[in-house]
């Protein structure tokens, strides 16, 4: 049987639980509001809820941060790689199938819940296929 608690957007999680359970600080969350990067749900009495999904996110943030990139720039990376992941599942959902290049298929992320692919142009198109 399914509940709410099983879908990953369901914001079941209060402020502070959140933070702990990412091992942030509640003002680290509210940062991500400001920056765009989370737009948390409101309890009746306006408090902030968060989904698992959103923790993921500030999870992914928190890391970009700890390997030394800038607050701007790690929202930015998460929220492409956010697109990304919708995208891929999105062709799946419609019966595509996801290719490229046998020598351009790179795992680009450490995160365990975050998978992405980096594409690089084919040798043809001018780089060589060792090419970063």
């Amino acid at each position: 049987m399914s509940t709410a608690f099983d879908d990953a957007d369901f914001p079941a999680y209060t402020m502070g639980r959140a933070a702990d359970m990412i091992g942030v600080t509640p003002a680290f969350l509210r940062s991500l509001g400001s920056a765009g990067l989370l737009e948390p749900e409101r309890s009746h009495g306006g408090h902030r809820r968060y989904s698992r999904h959103q923790l993921k996110l500030a999870g992914r943030v928190r890391q970009l941060l700890d390997e030394g990139m800038l607050l701007s720039a790690a929202c930015r990376i998460v929220m492409l790689e956010d697109r990304l992941a919708a995208a891929h599942r999105r062709i799946v959902e419609l019966g595509g199938t996801l290719t490229a290049d046998d020598d351009a298929d790179v795992p680009t992320s450490t995160h365990p819940d975050i998978a992405t692919t980096r594409y690089y142009p084919s040798p043809r198109a001018g780089r060589s296929p060792s090419a970063p």
